[in-house]
């Protein structure tokens, strides 16, 4: 009674996880026999910028509000978004987002609405910007596991978005002091207990975690990598 909206990320921050099919239906489900929206943060999604590694299918139902952006397609500074949703509750979003920004700007729905009505942006997404990433994950896995070899060490299957969600069994200092570390020598990665808001009590886990981006230049990836495992080796004493 007190649930205005069920509120998702696909794919998930900070793991990448994406939802299956199922589980979105399932969820979609729920929202309609409570008379509420399911909104989906589509932002890396399908069917366009198409970063998921895992086969899905793009979902939309009258319940459904779904946010798409341009800048995942190598636009950010389009500042640019796309709702698909029921025309009521588009038009209650323009008029927020004229009130919001006064004068929204229209570069970026320029660009976009030739690339949507001729399929372009779909081309863009499956030839080249799904490929592109995959392979940049793949290398980011690669590297990790080559650099630390300690069975503690573990790295969450990585089915979208661009980043990896790392977890350091045990790891003797927090998150927070593995980023300062970092940061100190260059590399900038997001402590995991950012990512349990909420959390009643205190779980270990918490601070075990960090969120690393993969999705510079290969040389500087590579480079990163190996600090991150030089500090984390040294803190595990290794």
């Amino acid at each position: 009674e007190t649930i205005g909206a069920i509120c998702v990320s696909r794919p998930t921050n900070p793991t990448g996880n994406v939802l299956t099919d199922d589980e979105i239906e399932r969820l979609t489900a729920l929202a309609q026999t409570h008379g509420i929206p399911l909104i989906i943060d589509n932002a890396y999604g399908a069917p366009f910028p198409g970063i998921i590694f895992t086969e899905t299918a793009p979902r939309w139902t009258p319940q459904t509000i779904l946010c798409m952006s341009l800048s995942k397609l190598g636009l950010p500074g389009a500042r640019t978004g796309i709702i698909i949703a029921d025309a009521d509750i588009v038009r209650t979003i323009n008029g927020m987002n004229a009130v919001i920004s006064l004068a929204p700007g229209s570069f970026g729905a320029y660009l976009a609405r030739d690339a949507v009505r001729t399929g372009a942006i779909l081309h863009l997404s499956d030839a080249v910007i799904r490929p592109h990433y995959a392979r940049k994950a793949q290398h980011a896995v690669d590297l990790l596991l080559d650099a630390i070899p300690d069975p503690r060490f573990r790295i969450h299957r990585p089915e979208g978005a661009f980043f990896l969600w790392l977890w350091f069994d045990g790891l003797p200092i927090t998150s927070q002091e593995l980023y300062d570390r970092l940061k100190a020598r260059g590399v900038i990665v997001l402590p995991g207990h950012y990512f349990f808001p909420g959390l009643e009590g205190e779980w270990r886990h918490r601070h075990e975690c960090i969120r690393m981006s993969y999705a510079g230049p290969d040389a500087k990836v590579e480079a990163g990598v190996a600090i991150i495992a030089e500090e984390v080796l040294r803190a595990y004493g290794t």
